[in-house]
């Protein structure tokens, strides 16, 4: 799933395309849109909200959109071919004089009032990369439920808003603590850094083209998708194993040595397929 510093590339690159120009095509391929058209109206900004996409418009409307695994917006020139997939899965196009914007396997697009995006993104924590960023609510929220695993409590977005799976492991692997220890038992000079630690490695990457969290070309990511090679700090075999609830099981990646803190025993590694980060 997007996190979000690459939602905030997508926003970007939206905004750059649509803001302050009239939309010239409107398609809504949702049967509950199918006759809503949106020609005529002035895109006013497109704002990333967490892992969400708000693009207000014109008349008091928000387009509201979420990647979750597999959906993404990609932007044309007119005259440019487009090549985010096959037409039966575009959900939305949005075209002005001189660049389209399309979406592609969207889940979940849906179209509000601006007044009430609240609908939409009022359950979420301060966001890493809003204007709302609070690093002690953020904090208090994680610490709400102590007992539950730190890595959970990262990927929760009621928490704070915008840590994904990449970012889960690589805090946890900065914090020395496995994903598995309990938030609460995480040290309290370790616990005051988290959340400018997170802020500070989504806003590093927010412009880059590759995600990177060690500083090192050519390597990186500490531990995320890195199994079974060695540890870049202590050549230990970086392991990996799912961790969820069950139903929305993700894949974690450790050092065993670098990270402190209750594990699974070893296993077989999740055979989940990681994706490079889209920037275009």
């Amino acid at each position: 799933m997007p996190e979000g510093d690459t939602v905030w590339q997508a926003a970007r690159r939206l905004h750059d395309a649509l803001a302050g120009k009239v939309l010239t095509r409107s398609d809504l391929r949702v049967p509950k849109y199918a006759t809503v058209d949106l020609t005529g109206r002035t895109v006013l900004d497109v704002t990333p909200r967490g892992k969400h996409l708000l693009t207000r418009i014109e008349g008091g409307l928000t387009l509201h959109s979420h990647l979750r695994m597999d959906g993404s917006w990609k932007v044309y020139a007119n005259d440019q071919r487009w090549t985010g997939g096959p037409a039966h899965q575009i959900r939305v196009i949005l075209g002005t004089h001189d660049r389209t914007a399309v979406g592609y396997r969207l889940p979940v697009l849906d179209l509000l009032r601006t007044t009430d995006e609240q609908r939409a993104v009022g359950h979420l924590g301060p966001d890493l990369l809003g204007p709302d960023w609070d690093p002690e609510r953020a904090l208090a929220n994680l610490l709400t439920n102590p007992a539950r695993p730190l890595g959970e409590a990262l990927l929760d977005q009621r928490n704070l808003a915008g840590i994904g799976n990449v970012y889960k492991s690589e805090l946890c692997f900065l914090l020395g603590a496995t994903p598995w220890l309990p938030v609460g038992a995480l040290p309290a000079d370790r616990a005051a850094k988290l959340p400018g630690l997170a802020k500070r490695l989504l806003e590093t990457n927010r412009d880059r083209p590759v995600r990177s969290t060690t500083g090192r070309r050519g390597q990186d990511l500490f531990v995320y998708g890195r199994a079974p090679r060695p540890c870049l700090r202590c050549g230990t075999p970086v392991r990996a194993a799912d961790q969820g609830d069950g139903s929305r099981e993700r894949p974690t990646y450790w050092c065993p040595t670098c990270q402190t803190g209750p594990a699974p025993a070893p296993g077989p590694p999740p055979t989940h397929r990681i994706r490079p980060r889209t920037t275009r």
